[in-house]
């Protein structure tokens, strides 16, 4: 059994990105974004993903529609669609996320955006059995 208390994890990590466990099927991961950061637009051909706001305040952007989204808001992007998250407050904008099947390496660490976009363009944030 996997346990995790996702509000200590969030507090833990300031990264930007942090997978947590990494199924045959799903991957959980944490990610922290700065205020006036972003996930950065993005689509994921085959990979659902569900993601789940634990503090701050953003805004979601899925498919041309865009919402304010806040602690306790659920937000699902079904594959193949364009989405990103903005967050739009004073404070870091931290969620946890579930891919299904995995998007990224198992136990990846990024600091930053720009960290995960570098290790994305070099092949090096592949999820297992890519």
């Amino acid at each position: 059994m996997e346990h995790f208390t996702i509000a200590t994890e969030a507090e833990k990590s300031a990264d930007f990105r942090r997978v947590l466990w990494t199924g045959q099927r799903t991957q959980l991961v944490i990610m922290t974004i700065p205020p006036g950061g972003e996930i950065g637009e993005e689509v994921h051909e085959g990979i659902d993903q569900i993601l789940t706001f634990v503090s701050g305040v953003g805004e979601a952007a899925v498919n041309g529609e865009t919402r304010r989204v806040n602690q306790g808001d659920l937000v699902v992007v079904p594959a193949g669609q364009k989405h990103n998250f903005v967050n739009t407050g004073p404070n870091p904008l931290v969620l946890y996320t579930v891919y299904g099947p995995p998007e990224h390496a198992d136990g990846v660490v990024h600091r930053t955006k720009e960290e995960g976009d570098a290790a994305e363009a070099a092949g090096e944030d592949e999820p297992p059995g890519s």
